[in-house]
């Protein structure tokens, strides 16, 4: 019925539809394309005096994106030496060993700096180990070499509020650690024994990255955390400073000589141009449906 009456504004309304549809199609595909962290979108001057700079942020739960990155340094004849930049608490076992191995592969072809920031503790102090040198921060917390298990026992609580759990189990060890019964002596041994057997391999790793005595390792690695101080004292690090002294170190171990120029992953260059893009989505939809567009969630006006 509209249609017929205002024919006229009717098309110029569907045209309007029409383009704001299509704007908000293509803006949300740039921003997308933007986002994706390409190793095709790494800075880089060829023949200058680059140093890759791989940061490892966070828990250590995965290795895919560090060790692309480390291998994309590695062989890009433009990078002339890697700043592993550590702010990690830690993390799980296998991805920090990953990390520490893809690092050992680094350190013959091209110069591995490790600079610590405010946390490079246990798994992070692990990659750290692969490299040929670390700075810390004199506060930097670091250390913590060891490994850890532990879960809650509500065989308790559940027995207060009438819960009986039921198990079906292929093997006697399927269930160990269950926080619904007691742990058996069997099973504390096998889980101290799959513990002592991981801290064996970090005690070791460092001893093989740091060039290390075995034995005053493994005075250190009773789980304890040392201030960036302490931790150069006991030979767990190599030098004092900041991440800018840590890129200035590996670019005179890889020949650099004048300019150092710092490489990271094209990723943040896009963050003004993900907010005009943002923006624009936000004219054209709150105009169209009275809702507006941020971070990639809508929220509708409050009524």
């Amino acid at each position: 019925m509209f249609a017929r009456r205002h024919p006229y504004l009717f098309f110029l309304l569907t045209l309007v539809a029409l383009v704001s549809v299509s704007v908000i199609i293509l803006s949300y595909l740039l921003v997308k394309g933007l986002e994706t962290s390409r190793l095709s979108d790494l800075i880089a001057e060829p023949g200058g005096g680059n140093v890759g700079i791989v940061e490892i942020n966070g828990v250590i739960a995965d290795s895919a994106e560090t060790i692309r990155l480390l291998k994309h340094f590695r062989e890009d004849d433009a990078i002339k030496a890697i700043v592993l930049r550590v702010e990690s608490p830690g993390g799980v076992v296998g991805p920090s060993q990953e990390i520490y191995r893809e690092v050992r592969k680094t350190v013959p072809t091209k110069k591995v700096v490790a600079s610590m920031g405010a946390v490079a503790a246990s798994g992070g102090y692990y990659v750290a180990a692969a490299c040929d040198g670390i700075i810390a921060n004199p506060g930097t917390i670091t250390g913590s070499i060891g490994v850890i298990m532990g879960y809650t026992n509500f065989e308790k609580l559940l027995e207060k509020i009438g819960l009986s759990p039921v198990v079906i189990k292929s093997g006697e060890y399927k269930d160990m650690g269950s926080p619904t019964r007691e742990m058996t002596p069997q099973e504390a041994e096998t889980l101290q024994y799959f513990v002592d057997q991981t801290h064996r391999q970090f005690v070791q790793a460092i001893v093989k990255g740091r060039d290390m005595d075995l034995a005053h390792v493994e005075s250190l690695a009773d789980g304890r955390i040392y201030t960036g101080e302490e931790a150069m004292k006991n030979g767990l690090v190599d030098r004092m400073g900041n991440l800018e002294d840590a890129i200035e170190w590996a670019g005179h171990l890889g020949g650099i000589e004048g300019k150092i120029a710092p490489v990271y992953k094209r990723e943040d260059t896009f963050s003004f141009l993900r907010y005009i893009s943002e923006s624009v989505i936000n004219v054209l939809y709150s105009k169209t449906v009275g809702q507006t567009l941020q971070g990639g969630y809508i929220f509708k006006p409050e009524s």
